[in-house]
């Protein structure tokens, strides 16, 4: 390890999956499956609601950010965990470790705050619907999406740079497949009590604060839909929030399980498990969970197929 940086390494080692190597190449085959599949999905997301003019509505608008954020931060992981799978190199660059963490933090925050947009969207058109055209303005859903990316982006600096000024003396390897918080800050020789108290702060700001305003959110919705007399107009009301329910459930529920579980050997390796499944699984379920739950999203794909199968572009802004 060259000590030239002031944090103690200039080159980390990912450890990756304990597993024999022939293990690793099926690994490699699976996960890259997966990515590709992700990426087709998202991207069609993205696609498919730029050219369907029915599509231009704050939910889509919301949605069309939140499969960009997907296709980023599992991007900014996933190549470099499948070259590991086959090579014997596993290093990263002390720089390279740097960017990974900082931009998949800023995307991992960027998505709670979108996933609470869309909460907030869904409350305003079911609870408030006279109002709904006028607080959820395209102007309202600009500034909304800029302020996530804002937020994130300074909570991921100011997180990302009290992390790698620590100083790094007990070892260079992390027990993981990307530069994550919780192993990296394993290796620090350096007292980590402020640090881990600004986590708290940190987490308690973006993941409870975001996941308190989805669960009101939801229990006014609740409570909007039930007070509903036609049993048309109930399900109507859910179906639209079901898609987003189930996104918002998985992803909360596996960043909750990683954060709340006592740090020891055996669960760094569940860490890896919940990371792989956030990380890379879900930005690949997000596409199927909104285009297989979402009657708007099902006919638009009839569509689009239809008109690149007659070779026309995409349908004309009304």
């Amino acid at each position: 390890m060259i000590q030239d940086n002031g944090t103690g390494v200039n080159v980390f080692i990912l450890l990756g999956f304990a597993v024999h190597q022939e293990v690793q190449y099926v690994l490699f085959l699976v996960f890259l499956a997966i990515y590709m599949t992700s990426l087709g999905g998202n991207v069609g997301i993205i696609v498919l609601i730029k050219c369907d003019a029915h599509l231009h509505t704050p939910m889509y608008f919301f949605l069309q950010n939140l499969a960009l954020v997907d296709l980023c931060y599992t991007s900014a992981i996933t190549p470099k965990m499948l070259v590991n799978f086959l090579v014997s190199d596993k290093s990263i660059s002390f720089t390279g470790c740097v960017i990974q963490a900082y931009v998949y933090g800023t995307f991992v925050t960027i998505e709670l705050y979108l996933l609470t947009a869309m909460a907030v969207d869904r409350y305003m058109a079911i609870c408030n619907p006279l109002r709904y055209p006028i607080v959820m303005s395209k102007r309202a859903c600009i500034q909304l999406v800029t302020g996530s990316y804002f937020v994130s982006s300074l909570t991921a600096t100011i997180h990302t740079g009290f992390l790698f000024s620590l100083t790094f003396c007990n070892s260079n390897t992390i027990n993981h497949f990307f530069c994550d918080t919780p192993p990296i800050l394993a290796l620090s020789c350096s007292n980590t009590d402020i640090f881990i108290m600004f986590l708290i702060i940190l987490a308690s700001f973006n993941l409870v604060g975001t996941l308190l305003v989805v669960f009101f959110s939801y229990i006014y919705i609740l409570a909007a839909i039930l007070r509903m007399s036609s049993a048309a107009g109930r399900h109507k009301a859910f179906s639209t929030c079901s898609s987003h329910l189930t996104a918002v459930s998985i992803f909360y529920g596996t960043l909750s399980y990683m954060y709340i579980q006592p740090s020891s050997t055996e669960s760094q390796e569940n860490d890896k498990v919940a990371s792989v499944f956030y990380g890379i699984v879900i930005p690949m379920l997000n596409p199927l969970i909104y285009s297989l739950r979402n009657k708007e999203v099902k006919q638009a794909v009839k569509v689009l197929v239809k008109s690149c199968s007659g070779l026309r572009p995409c349908l004309p802004e009304e």
